[in-house]
């Protein structure tokens, strides 16, 4: 969440008036964040965001919101936009997309204070994410897969400066063994595709809003979990924390059990999850012309290391990791034999 479109008071004030909201009381910028516009806005009936869309067309605008109250319907913790007095659940606004969603009560928690029950949590809403997302049947182009992520990096590299040389030469590597290793082939559907502690709210251990779907796509599962465990299961200093990893995929396959497919390409979404961060990060906070003000500090730094850690140039509990999943493997395997062997 970010401000590039300024709102007066005023204008807050007409625009929540079309939803039948009384007048505001109060108004707040909401700086987290790095690519929309976003108010809180206070009223004697509660708590609002406006929001307007900088980037995304008016077609891929409707697409997150179908997607949104679809995910509502089934009682996902997500946002929902709000209908207006004409019945839409977004409006014109300058040439960008405004909207309005109720504010949901809860609390921001940085990554590393998660606990491991909220982890656990968190991997069950994500396998609700997937289990849910089977019945929408509408298309969401996935706009960081494997070749867009790569095209992006293409584009970044030729304009980074000189001192970028190592790590370009890294980037480089690992570009050529996604291109030969990553796998396709593997369970795919409706996944968040950012799913970092900064888009999470809680109550205690519950989780009560799931934020931002603004990479929201069908793609690979296991690439949504990889996200999580770069963004949740990683402590500063010593790197990933088994206990958070098994926390998260203890949740996460409470409810969906991960295929054998999808263990053996753990690794290698988890470097794909790491590479897709650095790059973009690399695009949006050093080369695109952005108000100093307005940038948020995000360095792609934080994914390049762990992207070195999952390569092993540096240590940081790469080798615990590969050890739970090489278990997470071999019990999928005994479970699958177990179940054929009934079946005699």
């Amino acid at each position: 969440m970010a401000v590039y479109t300024v709102l007066s008071k005023r204008e807050i004030g007409e625009i929540i008036a079309t939803y039948g909201l009384p007048k505001a009381t109060s108004v707040r910028e909401i700086r987290q964040g790095s690519v929309n516009t976003h108010y809180l806005v206070e009223t004697a009936k509660g708590k609002y965001v406006v929001k307007i869309d900088e980037v995304k067309s008016e077609i891929d605008v409707k697409r997150e919101q179908d997607l949104l109250v679809f995910l509502r319907k089934h009682g996902f913790p997500c946002p929902v936009p709000l209908a207006d007095r004409n019945n839409r659940h977004y409006r014109d606004w300058g040439g960008k997309s405004l909207s309005v969603y109720r504010h949901i009560d809860g609390r921001f928690i940085d990554p590393e204070d998660v606990s491991l029950a909220q982890l656990e949590n968190i991997g069950r809403v994500l396998a609700d994410l997937h289990l849910f997302g089977k019945a929408y049947k509408k298309g969401i182009e996935n706009r960081f897969g494997f070749d867009r992520v790569a095209e992006i990096y293409l584009d970044v590299r030729g304009r980074l400066p000189h001192y970028f040389k190592k790590i370009t030469r890294t980037l480089d590597d690992e570009i050529e063994y996604l291109h030969h290793y990553l796998e396709g082939k593997l369970p795919k559907g409706i996944i968040h595709g950012d799913l970092f502690a900064d888009n999470l709210m809680f109550k205690g251990e519950k989780v009560v809003g799931v934020l931002d779907f603004e990479a929201a796509c069908r793609g690979k599962f296991v690439f949504d979990l990889a996200t999580a465990v770069n963004s949740l299961c990683f402590e500063t200093g010593p790197g990933y924390s088994i206990k958070r990893f098994e926390a998260l995929i203890g949740g996460y396959e409470a409810l969906r059990t991960l295929s054998l497919a999808e263990w053996d390409a753990f690794p290698n979404e988890l470097r794909f999850a790491a590479f897709r961060f650095t790059v973009t990060r690399l695009r949006d906070f050093f080369l695109n012309p952005v108000d100093e003000r307005q940038r948020i500090n995000k360095d792609f730094q934080d994914f390049y290391d762990r992207l070195r850690i999952l390569r092993r140039e540096r240590e940081g509990g790469m080798e615990a990791l590969l050890m739970a999943m090489a278990t997470g493997y071999d019990y999928r395997k005994y479970q699958k034999v177990k179940a054929v062997a009934k079946r005699r």
